[in-house]
């Protein structure tokens, strides 16, 4: 059975940084590319970035470029979101997500290239 559990949420101030972590179970993490999106209030999910299996390329969406970075442990089956300079409009529920057969070939932001989805973490970045 396939499992992806985010943790690491929290509540943080602006500017302020957190890393969040995918555990995953189920299948091996080696041939799958990881994909993390996030929710907020009243919008719809988002792509925030994408990290290859192999090499470790990451794909990033608008929001993400230059402040939040991904890293993954094979060995671990874990997948890391970094997430640093956080502004008030990063709030949401976080979700790291894989795709059904493991590959991506395009679409690597859209959620409907993934298949499976922990239950999401929540963010809030506020004062």
């Amino acid at each position: 059975q396939v499992q992806l559990v985010e943790s690491g949420g929290g509540l943080v101030q602006p500017g302020g940084s957190l890393r969040l972590s995918c555990e995953i179970s189920g299948f091996t993490l080696d041939y799958y590319d990881i994909g993390w999106f996030r929710q907020a209030p009243g919008k719809e999910r988002e792509g925030v970035l994408s990290i290859s299996k192999g090499d470790g390329s990451l794909y990033y969406g608008g929001s993400a470029m230059g402040r939040f970075t991904a890293a993954r442990d094979n060995a671990k089956n874990m997948v890391y979101l970094q997430m640093n300079r956080l502004k008030p409009e990063d709030t949401g529920v976080y979700y790291c997500a894989a795709p059904r057969y493991g590959s991506i070939d395009n679409g690597r932001l859209s959620e409907t290239s993934y298949y499976y989805w922990g239950q999401g973490t929540q963010v809030t970045v506020s004062s």
